[in-house]
């Protein structure tokens, strides 16, 4: 089934496991709170492999992104992108840019049919990257990971968190994001959880005019872009009458525009949890004693997040409700309740009187 006609009320688009929390980096923003210890009651490598068997149920090519902390501190994480290839699986690894990440290590995961690898750069030079993630020697490290990526032939995905510390940098990433030949920037708009609490967001106005850059850029290169927990960036492109498309061509897994919490992503966590996102650590269940596919596709929690006019304030009144939706993360992060309205978008609709999300009344 090509990636745009899936069906995101019957699987994800994107199913992402959480390996463990463990990693040698403490990075600023960091959702898992990672620590340099694997927790005792990560999922193991047979209930792995039982989660990717019930990956392949959900259809055919499903995308299985795993991840971290940094997936690699497991030494059966080689294991697992075979096993999941052999199942038919679309695998993918978002590994820390760290020492460990070797040529040899990346030509391995490159050998066993990884689809793609994806590293992040939260700033443009070492100073900066470095000072984010609070680690000497990352930003090198990082860059020569991509580097041995494209030399082993394997797409390589650029992640980039874009915050108040960071959003001077995203030209110069940009910039870098091309000459590392990465076929997608997938930029992350924070949402406060974990270590990114302490971290300060950028103001809505402002995330709309990073947006409108966005758009611009997506136009120019010769890489694909998507936005993480800012679907607003499909109204920003609708109301500048571009599609804001993501060259899929050029993406290597067909990613396709309208993915959100609950709609189209979910995410396991290390013990089994399973959750709208990362981002959204509200469980709907546990795959070790429950479907996964069960709860994805019948659970409540998903359900609502699939209701477009589930969504209250002035996301639920928004008439690019259909399209963008709100971060159901952020909403989640900053209320507690996911189906509120998304703080970061300074957009309100036409004849909406009702209060804004930071308490002020409309105009």
């Amino acid at each position: 089934m090509p990636p745009r006609d899936i069906d995101t009320s019957r699987r994800p688009f994107v199913l992402v496991w959480e390996l463990t929390q463990a990693c040698e980096l403490a990075c600023k923003h960091c959702r898992a709170e990672a620590q340099p210890r694997r927790h005792p009651d990560e999922l193991t490598t047979e209930e792995g492999k039982e989660l990717l068997d019930e990956a392949r149920a959900f259809g055919e090519n499903q995308l299985v992104v795993l991840s971290g902390g940094d997936p690699l501190y497991r030494d059966d994480a080689l294991e697992l992108i075979e096993y999941g290839v052999d199942r038919g699986l679309r695998m993918t690894l978002t590994p820390s840019g760290t020492a460990s990440l070797t040529p040899e290590r990346i030509d391995a995961v490159a050998d066993a049919g990884l689809r793609r690898l994806a590293l992040s750069l939260d700033g443009a030079s070492p100073e900066a990257h470095d000072g984010f993630r609070k680690e000497d020697g990352s930003f090198r490290q990082t860059v020569d990971a991509a580097r041995a990526a494209r030399d082993a032939g394997l797409p390589l995905q650029i992640n980039t968190t874009v915050c108040a510390e960071t959003v001077e940098q995203l030209p110069r990433i940009r910039d870098l994001v091309e000459d590392l030949d990465a076929v997608l920037w997938s930029v992350f708009f924070l949402v406060p959880v974990g270590r990114g609490q302490v971290l300060d967001p950028i103001p809505p106005e402002r995330a709309d005019r990073v947006m409108e850059w966005l758009v611009e850029v997506s136009d120019e290169a010769d890489f694909g872009i998507k936005t993480t927990e800012a679907p607003q960036y499909r109204r920003v492109a609708m109301q500048q009458q571009r599609s804001g498309t993501e060259k899929p061509d050029r993406d290597g897994v067909g990613r396709r525009t309208g993915i959100t919490a609950g709609d189209g992503f979910a995410f396991v966590s290390h013990t089994g949890e399973l959750y709208p996102s990362g981002f959204l650590p509200e469980p709907a269940g546990n795959v070790r004693a429950e479907s996964l596919v069960g709860l994805y596709r019948d659970s409540p929690l998903f359900e609502s997040l699939r209701d477009p006019d589930a969504l209250q304030g002035k996301c639920g009144a928004c008439e690019f409700r259909n399209v963008c939706g709100g971060s159901r993360s952020r909403a989640y992060a900053t209320t507690g309740d996911p189906l509120e309205s998304d703080p970061l978008c300074p957009y309100v609709p036409e004849g909406y009187d009702g209060p804004l999300p930071d308490g002020t009344p409309a105009d």
